[in-house]
C-alpha cells in the first residue's frame, strides 16, 4: 500500500447550521459531515449553532449543505459575516419558538378547561378535537419532525416520547370522539385526553423557549469583541490622509491614530508618543507609554498624543482577531455536558416504547374477546403515565429556583450546565487585577523629606496637586486623589512640560519642580536621599510603583502606588481552600507583584506575565490533569480562559465581553460569593436528583399497573385518565420539591 500519497490541500471554514434543536442534533450534524467524502474534520459549536469544517478544496459548501439537507439540517451559505448570519438565524429561530409557544398556550387553555371541568359534555370533545389539531400539528410539529429525524438515525430522545405520547393520545381521543360507540358496546366509557396532549406540547415548548433565549445570547460576547476593532481608519498616503474601511488596510500601510481612538491593526510606532490602554491584552489598568519602534495592538485605546504606526499584522492575523478566533474555538470545542435527564432519556425512552409494544402484544395474545380494547387502553396508559412532563420539569424547575436564589444573593447564573458543574469544581483560577484586587491604582504609602514642616508639606502638596492635575500620566489621578484629600490651596504653576515616558516638570516661584520616575531625577542631577532610596527598595520588592516629587536640587517626597486587595478576597480564598479547592493566580502583571499578592492571600500556585492565549492554555493544561476548572476574571484578556473553563465566573464591574463569555456573574464583585455559588450548585444538583426520583417513582409503580399487571389478580385496569392524573401529580411533586430550595441557606 502506498503511504506516500500527497494529501490534498484543504480549506477550513465556519458555517451557521439550521435545524439543530438538541445536543443529539449537533452530534448528528458532526457525524454526517465527518463521513461526507472530502471532509477531513467537522466540529459543531451547539451554543452558537455553527460548525467548523475542514474540507478538500475541490469540495464546495453546496455539497456539504446537500449532505445535511437529506436528514433535515442545513448550512447557511451567505456573503454576510458568520456573526451576522448566526445572529439572524438564532433570532429567527427564537422568534419562531416564541410564536409556537404562545400559539400553543392560547389553544391549550380552553382545551384544558373543557377536559378538566366539562369532560362529559359531548360538544366540548368536538371543540377540543378542533383546537388540539393546530397545537399538535402546527405549533408542535417540530416535535414530530425531530422524532422522525432521530428515528431515521436509529436514535430516540425526549422529542420521540413527546411525539409518541401526544400523537397516540390524540389519535385515541379523536377515535373515541368520532366513534364513541366502539368502546361503549364493549362496556367501556370512551375517555378523551386532548388536554394531556396539548399541555405536554405547551410545557415542553416553554422549556425550549427558555433554553433558546439563553443560547441566543452566547454570541453577544463575540459581537462585542469584534466591536473593539474600528470599522474605518486614517491611512497616511502620498497625497495626504484618507479614511478607508478596515478591510482595505494592507501590510506596511502607515496609519494615523488620534487621541481617544482605538488602534485599528497591530503595528509599530514610527512617529509620536502617547499612553495606550492595553488592559484588553494585559488586564492591567495602568496604560503603557508608547514611543518610536514600540509595538501596538488592535483594539487597544490611544489615550493622549497622536501616533503614526506602520501595520505589521492585519485582518485575521492581529492579536485581537486571534483572541476572537480562540474564544470561538474554545466555545465550540467544549461540547455541552450531556445532562443527566438526557442520559436517562436515552435508556428511558426506548424502554417505555418497548414496554408499551409488549403490553399491546401480550393483551392481544391473552386478552380474550376484549383483547383489542384492553390492548389499546393498556398500551396508551403506559405511554401516558410515562409522559416526560415530570422528567422534563425535574431539571428546569430546580435550576430556575436555583438561579432565582442566586440572583437574590447577587450571583447571576446564565445556564444550567454551570449551575450543575460548579459543585464538581476542584481547581479555581483567579485573575489578579480587578478580581483579587480593586483594579484601581491608589497611593498605598508615602514618605516626605524628614525636615519639612507641616506648613511646607501643605504648600508643596498644593504645587504637586496642580502639576499632576495637568499631567497625562495614568498614575497622576492617584496622586491627585491622595493629596487632594488634604484640601490644599491650589497654587498656580507655569512652564509646564510633559517629559515623555518619565514624568513632568513645572515652575513655581522661580523654582523648577519634577514629578516622575527615578530616571527623571537622575537625568536632571537631583539628589535622592538614603531614606527615600530605602523606602523605594522595600516597596519595589512588593511590586509597587514609585513616583518621586522633587525640586531642582533634591527629592522632596516618594509615593508608593499599588492596586489594593479587595475587602473579603483573603477570606474568600481561605474558604475555598477549606472546601478542598486548589486556588491559582493567573495574571499579566509582573512576577514580583503577583508573588506579593499570593503571599498576602495564602495562594501557592502563581503564574505571572501571561498573554490571553497563555491563560487559555493554562486552563487546558489543568483540565488535562483531570481537574474540573473554574476561571474567575474581569477583562477581555480573560475571555478565552473563561470560554475554555468548565465553569466561568465574571466580576460584575468587569468588561462586557468577560461577562458575556462567563456563565456566572458576581454582581457585587465580592469573591466571597464564589463559595456561595458552589454551595448553591450542590443544593440544586441534590434537588435535581430528588426530582428525578419523584419523576421515576410514579413510573416504577405506575407502568406495571398501567400495563395491567393487577388485572389477573383483582380485575383492575388502570384507566388512561387516572394515568394522566398520576402523571400530573408527579409533576406537582417535582415543582413542590424544587420550591423547597428557596428556604435553604447558602
Amino acid at each position: 500500500m502506498d503511504t506516500t500519497e500527497t494529501k490534498k490541500p484543504t480549506h477550513t471554514q465556519i458555517f451557521p447550521v439550521t435545524g439543530m434543536t438538541c445536543s443529539a442534533c449537533a452530534s448528528s450534524v458532526e457525524t454526517i459531515l465527518s463521513y461526507t467524502e472530502g471532509v477531513q474534520a467537522a466540529s459543531v459549536n451547539f451554543a452558537n449553532n455553527t460548525v467548523q469544517v475542514e474540507y478538500e478544496e475541490d469540495i464546495t459548501p453546496e455539497i456539504l449543505n446537500k449532505a445535511l439537507e437529506e436528514v433535515g439540517y442545513g448550512l447557511i451559505i451567505s456573503e454576510k459575516s458568520i456573526q451576522e448570519s448566526v445572529e439572524e438565524e438564532q433570532n429567527r429561530h427564537y422568534q419562531e419558538i416564541k410564536r409556537q409557544t404562545i400559539g400553543a398556550a392560547l389553544f391549550t387553555i380552553p382545551v384544558f378547561v373543557l377536559g378538566m371541568f366539562f369532560m362529559d359534555w359531548m360538544p366540548g370533545r368536538w371543540i377540543s378535537l378542533i383546537l388540539t389539531i393546530p397545537v399538535l400539528f402546527y405549533f408542535g410539529k417540530h416535535f414530530y419532525s425531530n422524532a422522525w429525524k432521530q428515528a431515521k438515525n436509529r436514535k430516540a430522545n425526549m422529542d420521540t416520547l413527546v411525539a409518541l405520547s401526544t400523537g397516540i393520545a390524540f389519535l385515541f381521543s379523536a377515535f373515541n370522539t368520532i366513534f364513541p360507540q366502539f368502546l361503549i358496546q364493549h362496556g367501556i366509557q370512551p375517555h378523551v385526553y386532548f388536554e394531556a396532549a396539548t399541555v405536554i406540547i405547551t410545557f415542553i415548548s416553554f422549556g425550549k423557549l427558555l433554553e433558546e433565549k439563553a443560547k441566543s445570547s452566547t454570541s453577544s460576547s463575540l459581537k462585542k469583541l469584534i466591536g473593539l476593532q474600528p470599522k474605518t481608519l486614517t491611512r497616511i498616503g502620498e497625497k495626504g490622509n484618507e479614511e478607508i474601511p478596515i478591510e482595505a488596510v494592507l501590510l506596511g500601510d502607515k496609519i494615523l491614530v488620534k487621541p481617544g481612538e482605538k488602534i485599528p491593526v497591530d503595528g509599530k510606532v514610527i512617529s509620536g508618543s502617547s499612553y495606550v490602554d492595553e488592559s484588553m491584552i494585559s488586564g492591567e489598568p495602568i496604560p503603557v507609554h508608547k514611543q518610536k519602534d514600540d509595538k501596538l495592538f488592535a483594539g487597544t485605546i490611544n489615550q493622549q498624543g497622536s501616533l503614526q504606526l506602520q501595520a505589521t499584522a492585519v485582518g485575521a492575523f492581529t492579536i485581537l482577531a486571534q483572541i476572537i478566533q480562540r474564544v470561538q474555538e474554545a466555545q465550540g470545542s467544549k461540547a455541552p455536558v450531556q445532562k443527566l435527564v438526557d442520559r436517562i432519556a436515552g435508556i428511558f425512552v426506548p424502554t417505555v416504547i418497548t414496554l408499551s409494544i409488549l403490553t399491546f402484544i401480550i393483551w392481544m395474545t391473552v386478552g380474550g374477546e376484549n383483547n383489542l380494547t384492553h390492548a389499546l387502553l393498556a398500551s396508551i396508559a403506559v405511554l401516558v403515565i410515562a409522559c416526560p412532563c415530570a422528567l422534563g420539569l425535574a431539571t428546569p424547575t430546580a435550576v430556575m429556583v436555583g438561579m432565582g436564589k442566586g440572583a437574590e444573593n447577587n450571583i447571576l447564573i446564565r445556564d444550567a450546565e454551570s449551575l450543575e458543574l460548579a459543585q464538581k469544581v476542584d481547581t479555581i483560577i483567579l485573575d489578579k487585577t480587578g478580581t483579587i484586587t480593586e483594579g484601581k491604582p491608589k497611593v498605598e504609602d508615602f514618605l516626605w523629606k524628614e525636615d519639612l514642616s507641616p506648613a511646607a508639606i501643605q504648600e508643596l502638596s498644593s504645587i504637586l496637586h496642580e502639576m499632576e492635575s495637568r499631567s497625562e500620566h495614568p498614575l497622576a489621578q492617584a496622586i491627585c486623589s491622595f493629596v487632594g484629600s488634604e484640601k490644599v490651596d491650589i497654587k498656580a504653576v507655569s512652564n509646564f512640560e510633559n517629559i515623555s515616558g518619565k514624568g513632568i516638570r513645572a515652575s513655581y516661584d522661580k523654582t523648577n519642580f519634577f514629578v516622575g520616575n527615578e530616571s527623571l531625577l537622575t537625568e536632571n542631577g537631583i539628589h535622592i536621599s538614603n531614606s527615600m532610596r530605602n523606602f523605594a527598595d522595600v516597596k519595589s520588592l512588593e511590586g509597587k510603583t514609585l513616583i518621586y516629587f522633587s525640586n531642582q536640587e533634591e527629592s522632596l517626597a516618594a509615593f508608593s502606588v499599588s492596586d489594593q486587595l479587595k475587602a473579603g478576597s483573603k477570606e474568600a480564598i481561605q474558604t475555598l481552600k477549606n472546601l478542598g479547592i486548589e486556588v491559582h493566580i493567573l495574571t499579566g502583571d509582573q512576577e514580583i507583584a503577583a508573588q506579593y499578592i499570593a503571599k498576602e492571600t495564602g495562594i501557592q500556585h502563581v503564574k505571572a506575565g501571561v498573554l490571553p492565549s497563555q491563560k487559555g492554555d493554562y486552563v487546558s493544561s489543568l483540565q488535562k490533569q483531570g481537574k474540573t476548572v473554574a476561571m474567575v476574571g474581569d477583562g477581555i484578556n480573560d475571555s478565552e480562559a473563561l470560554a475554555k473553563a468548565d465553569v466561568s465566573i465574571a466580576m460584575g464591574h468587569g468588561s462586557d465581553v468577560a461577562m458575556d463569555v462567563a456563565k456566572i456573574t458576581l454582581i457585587t464583585s465580592d469573591l466571597r460569593k464564589i463559595p456561595q455559588a458552589i454551595r448553591l450548585s450542590k443544593l440544586t444538583v441534590k434537588g435535581i436528583k430528588q426530582n428525578l426520583f419523584w419523576a421515576f417513582i410514579y413510573n416504577v409503580i405506575g407502568i406495571p399497573i398501567a400495563a395491567g399487571i393487577l388485572y389477573p389478580i383483582n380485575g383492575f385496569m388502570l384507566d388512561p385518565m387516572i394515568a394522566g392524573a398520576a402523571m400530573a401529580f408527579s409533576s406537582v411533586s417535582v415543582v413542590s420539591n424544587s420550591l423547597l430550595l428557596k428556604r435553604k441557606p447558602i
